[in-house]
């Protein structure tokens, strides 16, 4: 881990999904070497880099508010020789987003 001198950063970086559970809209809370928050959402697939992953509309919404701060890391071909490049907001910039579930609720 690159911790630029700052460990007083590096131990307050958070796996916000698994400590906190999955809906804050990013898996990590982490920090720039200049102290600012940075969100990381993390996409993993064993496909190639352009292979289709989900994405919820929370953490689009939370992309899109904390555009500055929101970062996703896509992970490919993760069985094999992982990968990985980031995307930042606007997302639409970058990929088609296509619904693909619908939320019913009774009227």
């Amino acid at each position: 881990m690159l911790r630029h001198g700052r460990d007083d950063l590096a131990g307050e970086v958070v796996w916000v999904s698994k400590e906190e559970g999955d809906g804050a809209g990013y898996d990590i809370k982490s920090f720039t070497p200049e102290g600012r928050e940075r969100l990381i959402e993390v996409k993993t697939t064993n496909g190639w880099e352009r292979t289709p992953f989900h994405i919820s509309r929370n953490e689009l919404e939370v992309a899109e508010a904390r555009r500055d701060d929101w970062v996703l890391f896509r992970l490919y071909e993760f069985a094999r020789t992982p990968k990985a490049f980031e995307l930042r907001p606007p997302l639409e910039a970058h990929v088609a987003l296509t619904a693909t579930s619908f939320q019913a609720s009774f009227g």
